[in-house]
């Protein structure tokens, strides 16, 4: 009859007080309550917690784990701590896409023209445009190979230009690089650091450098390091976006990789250099 009474009542008295006052006991009440098939308060507050997170993880494509769940959860109003977010992810057996290791890309056996290391693994910029890097990734279809270029401003860590290609030429190189110059506008004096690879050191991509007065720097034979920003991104990319999938079509890669550049990366991806935010949300936050 205590439990009775207690459940009848929450709605005008605290369940503690109640316990307190006819000597009953708040887990007796509601393992009674389990027993009944009904969720205590506690109870149904955790389903709807799970509910959420459950929505931010598929909404971030099961690619966050705590740290950037938290973050989305608080923009939405719930302001739930990291340790809290776990918790809800391991009881309801939720984990982000697992990490693999990739295999390098880079053919620096070559005799063409090497620049010098002017970036020396300093990652921060303080302003756009100071310090971009550059790389070359491989993705499978079925049909075969795709090459995927990038450069990446290390300011907001932005995707400012990149492109694929069915071969792995100098042209894939330019052509990133000359998405990256349109878009910001031809900015000059910039460091544009890569590997040592055959593309960067051709030919056409020294003359675009030198035309738009940029400033080529090249990692040290054999050092990822380096390059450590641009191989993240590869890594992020091959980890949340195609691991575990299956892709018919070169075509088919390509729209998959530009939803994932254009749409998410750069617009909403949390990053821990930005203070948890997007490049986008980074940039307009601090130039405006």
């Amino acid at each position: 009859m205590k439990y009775v009474f207690m459940q009848n009542h929450q709605a005008i008295f605290r369940l503690k007080s109640m316990a307190r006052v006819l000597h009953a006991s708040r887990s007796g009440f509601y393992a009674w309550l389990a027993r009944r098939g009904e969720s205590s308060p506690r109870q149904q507050a955790r389903q709807a917690r799970d509910m959420h997170v459950l929505t931010a993880f598929n909404r971030a494509k099961q690619r966050y784990g705590a740290p950037r769940l938290t973050l989305d959860l608080r923009d939405a109003g719930f302001c739930w701590n990291r340790k809290t977010v776990a918790e809800s992810l391991r009881r309801q057996g939720l984990k982000a896409r697992a990490a693999r290791r990739f295999k390098a890309t880079t053919n620096s056996n070559h005799s063409l023209p090497i620049a010098p290391n002017l970036l020396n693994q300093h990652f921060r910029a303080e302003n756009p445009n100071q310090k971009w890097v550059g790389d070359i990734t491989y993705l499978w279809t079925e049909e075969g190979w795709l090459y995927l270029t990038v450069i990446i401003d290390l300011y907001s860590r932005a995707l400012v230009g990149w492109s694929m290609s069915e071969r792995m030429t100098a042209k894939l190189a330019c052509d990133a690089l000359k998405m990256a110059l349109q878009r910001r506008k031809k900015p000059r004096g910039i460091i544009v650091h890569t590997d040592r690879g055959s593309q960067y050191c051709s030919q056409d991509y020294s003359n675009i450098l030198k035309d738009n007065k940029l400033k080529p720097s090249m990692s040290a034979k054999g050092c990822c390091y380096n390059n450590a920003c641009a191989e993240s991104f590869f890594h992020s990319l091959k980890v949340e976006l195609i691991h575990g999938e299956y892709f018919v079509s070169r075509q088919e890669m390509k729209d998959a990789v530009f939803s994932d550049i254009e749409i998410d990366y750069n617009r909403y991806r949390r990053h821990s250099a930005n203070g948890w935010l997007s490049p986008e949300q980074y940039e307009r936050n601090n130039l405006a």
